[in-house]
């Protein structure tokens, strides 16, 4: 393997909203759940404080009901491509998020990202309980990604706000997409714009001599 690509998914793959707000838009606690995000934004609360709020509002709902929201998600072009390219060259596209872990498990097999990480909601008979099962926060991203068994200096993280600090800080190169000023102050490199495909002359340039 010559190397590693961590990607994040609300804010990076996903744009304008995040995975959690797209399914409380339909389960009726959106408005919890957006002042949530951004308290947690504003490092006014941890993603653990958020991930409770948000996995009360699934109380009851099935799992078939929640994939089927998130099939619908809004994602940025390029994400298959991009994949694609990682695989051509030996290189090992990851996602690392702290979305929930359905959502990490449907853009693994949709575009074949080769793990996932993320907090994990409780099931109980096919409907989740309200409760979370496993927590996982910012740190845990970082902790993630440096357990793949890829030297930091031959990792690329692409993300775009708070909760990327922690690894953008630990791997070689950073490339914050479509970032917010947090983001966009330690980035290594800045892309902007609604194709992933634009950060791959990054990507060669990264690992053309690996």
């Amino acid at each position: 393997m010559r190397g590693l690509v961590c990607f994040d998914v609300d804010g990076t793959l996903v744009p304008g909203t995040s995975s959690c707000a797209w399914v409380a838009a339909v389960l009726g606690h959106e408005a919890e759940l957006v002042a949530a995000e951004a308290a947690y934004a504003a490092g006014r609360m941890t993603n653990q404080e958020a991930s409770v709020i948000d996995a009360r509002g699934w109380a009851g709902h099935t799992e078939a009901e929640i994939r089927a929201r998130l099939e619908t998600l809004p994602l940025v072009d390029g994400i298959a491509e991009t994949v694609a390219w990682c695989h051509d060259r030996g290189v090992r596209p990851i996602l690392t998020t702290l979305a929930w872990a359905p959502v990490g498990r449907l853009l693994a097999e949709r575009f074949g990202f080769a793990a996932y990480c993320g907090p994990v909601p409780s099931v109980r008979d096919g409907r989740y309980t309200g409760d979370v099962a496993e927590h996982f926060d910012e740190f845990g991203k970082r902790d993630f990604a440096l357990a793949q068994g890829v030297a930091p200096q031959r990792c690329v993280a692409v993300g775009d706000s708070r909760s990327d600090l922690p690894l953008f800080a630990a791997v070689g190169t950073s490339i914050g997409f479509n970032a917010s000023p947090d983001a966009r102050a330690v980035a290594t490199h800045l892309v902007d714009g609604p194709d992933l495909r634009a950060i791959l002359p990054l990507l060669a340039a990264q690992f053309s001599s690996v």
